[in-house]
């Protein structure tokens, strides 16, 4: 069960942040299905993900994956109605639960180890931080999410290292060559776009 759960979860996050990195710069058709899919994929490996973290008892990081869900929500709706304006309410939520789960999930934290007391801890505080606004702020066709995936798996990849998940680890080091190429991507297309306005 545990080999099943790493490879849906795995090979679906990567999926997701191929999508994600191969959408940047791209036509707006190209993109718009390749976002599509992506966020849906990404929707698809949370159980997989939450089952594994709850397994393993981080409870943090299996709380913030659940909590990333409207973001992810979001990121889709935004895609499919495909105008760049705010969604209300779905918007709403969103925002809350991105911040409301890290001041939730960290106070927690804190709270259960009474103050930093693992490296286990400080991983999942840094996996916390990176999914929830790396998510929002993907959602939001902002590239500095880019960034906060970086954290999310490089802090997920140690953690799943250190507690021998050999297949997480390894899906979560592709996935960071993928998004650092998306986030090369998104600062070419940027200043790209930036010329283009100076130049007209």
């Amino acid at each position: 069960m545990d080999m099943v759960l790493q490879l849906w979860g795995g090979s679906l996050y990567l999926i997701n942040k191929i999508c994600f990195s191969l959408a940047e710069g791209r036509g707006e058709s190209r993109k718009r299905q390749l976002k599509l899919w992506g966020w849906g994929i990404y929707i698809l490996g949370v159980p997989a993900w939450v089952t594994i973290l709850i397994l393993k008892h981080n409870w943090i990081a299996a709380s913030i994956e659940a909590g990333g869900i409207p973001a992810m929500v979001l990121g889709l709706f935004s895609v499919y109605r495909n105008n760049g304006k705010n969604h209300g309410a779905l918007d709403g939520v969103a925002t809350v639960c991105t911040y409301g789960f890290m001041v939730l999930g960290a106070g927690f934290s804190l709270y259960d180890y009474h103050g930093l007391n693992s490296v286990s801890q400080v991983l999942e505080i840094g996996v916390m931080v990176g999914f929830l606004l790396g998510s929002y702020y993907l959602a939001k066709e902002r590239y500095i999410g880019w960034l906060f995936f970086m954290l999310m798996n490089g802090s997920m990849g140690t953690l799943m290292l250190l507690q021998e998940k050999p297949i997480l680890a390894f899906q979560q080091g592709v996935s960071l060559c993928f998004v650092v190429y998306g986030f090369m991507r998104a600062i070419g297309t940027s200043l790209d776009g930036e010329k283009e306005i100076m130049i007209g």
